[in-house]
């Protein structure tokens, strides 16, 4: 079966079901489908299946264009399990967020296994791709596998090989980042790194799925614990009253040594403001406490707390208070120029002011809309802004600074702006840095 399936991935006659149509999945049909390959887009929301056979994207760095195209290449989007039987290879896109205790929530993986296993047969070669603790892949895969009495490496073969996706990138794109690949046999391996052999430039094999596992968490706690201190500095630098963004990109013009990281008002996105929570909940096995990792994370956390902070101290001094006051959120994604809004300090900074009884709005071109989340009670639409409109608002607090924004415009006419971002340089008293 090895060599059979093999050679399908190698003729391009394989077809490959790609499970989690979202920031990581659609990106990965796109890249298989430029190389023709045979594609099924398998999702649990029927929302997203009838967008895409409407040719309709709903991911913003992927337009209505591109998935156009997608209809007239070898490619099937649908929310029926059975195409799962069918398809040689299936490769796992599924999110892992944090439960309330700051614990990995697999249940995206476990309810898709569970649902999906009466599908898995011979022959298949199953990837996971999604951020998670080492052990993920053999503890939920392998023990249905036995119970199917399939034999991994023999008559079917697992692997995990982890994303690399960074959303707004126009840089990078999937086929121009090297792509980690391991998997539980050397047949195992050799499949994988077939696979994608078809749609990067280079792929790195790694010795087993523990280690692939890892390295993606590495990948994202050193961006953590790296803008974590960058964050501290802030608060430092604050005090003392020098320009964090001057110090940094002074810094950044040493060739060797030195890497720039940016602080904000907090982490957003799917990987690193939870990885450092997912390995110290599985060090906590292994009786290790990651207290440098989890500081970092807690740093981070800590922002959306000081963005506040700062902004009532700022309504303070003009005779005002929090409550009541007209907010403005400028860019709710939880970074520029994307509209993904997965663990947005936006979504923090929103829920806080609500709390403190201020009248919150927000204004993002790629969210029109922010609905209630697994952590988050509130619905909002976004608001338009004009020079006129702006002027309402008691202060502007900009957390996502998208490079569509009129920066000119929003300075000459707003009451007081919280700056997050660094967009603009320290001297105006209207102007404050948090």
């Amino acid at each position: 079966m090895y060599k059979k399936l093999k050679q399908k991935i190698e003729n391009k006659t394989a077809k490959i079901c790609i499970v989690g149509l979202g920031y990581v999945g659609l990106p990965l049909v796109r890249e298989f489908l430029k190389k023709d390959l045979n594609i099924i887009g398998y999702d649990i929301d029927q929302k997203k299946i009838n967008s895409l056979k409407r040719g309709i994207s709903y991911i913003k760095n992927i337009p209505h264009s591109e998935v156009k195209k997608f209809l007239k290449k070898k490619f099937h989007a649908s929310s029926d399990k059975r195409f799962i039987k069918i398809a040689d290879i299936v490769i796992y896109c599924l999110p892992t967020p944090l439960n309330k205790n700051k614990g990995p929530d697999m249940s995206y993986i476990e309810n898709t296994l569970n649902e999906n296993k009466k599908n898995f047969r011979k022959g298949q070669l199953h990837i996971l791709e999604s951020t998670t603790y080492p052990g993920t892949t053999e503890e939920y895969y392998l023990p249905i596998f036995k119970k199917l009495n399939l034999t991994v490496g023999k008559n079917i073969f697992l692997g995990y090989s982890p994303e690399r996706e960074d959303p707004g990138n126009d840089i990078y794109s999937i086929g121009q980042i090297s792509k980690v690949v391991s998997g539980y046999t050397v047949n195992c391996k050799n499949l994988v790194k077939k696979v994608y052999d078809h749609i990067v430039k280079k792929t790195i094999s790694v010795s087993n799925i523990k280690s692939a596992e890892m390295t993606k968490l590495l990948e994202n706690i050193y961006r953590c614990v790296n803008i974590g201190m960058i964050n501290e500095l802030k608060l430092v630098c604050e005090k003392m009253s020098i320009d964090i963004f001057e110090i940094i990109n002074a810094a950044k013009t040493k060739p060797f040594g030195f890497q720039p990281f940016y602080p904000g008002p907090g982490l957003g996105g799917h990987c690193i403001p939870i990885d450092p929570y997912i390995l110290s909940w599985k060090a906590k096995e292994f009786g290790i406490d990651t207290k440098f990792i989890e500081l970092a994370g807690q740093i981070n956390d800590s922002m959306p707390e000081y963005v506040i902070k700062n902004l009532n101290s700022a309504l303070n001094a003009t005779n005002k208070t929090l409550k009541n006051s007209k907010i403005l959120i400028l860019g709710a994604a939880y970074k520029k120029n994307v509209d993904d809004i997965r663990e947005s300090p936006a979504l923090k900074i929103i829920e806080i002011l609500k709390f403190k009884k201020a009248k919150v709005f927000y204004h993002d071109p790629f969210i029109k809309k922010i609905e209630n989340s697994r952590k988050y009670n509130f619905k909002m639409k976004s608001v338009k802004i004009t020079n006129k409109s702006i002027k309402i608002y008691d202060a502007v607090i900009i957390v996502a600074d998208h490079d569509v924004f009129d920066y000119d415009l929003i300075k000459k006419n707003s009451n007081l702006i919280i700056d997050t971002r660094g967009r603009y340089k320290l001297g105006s008293k209207k102007v404050i840095r948090s």
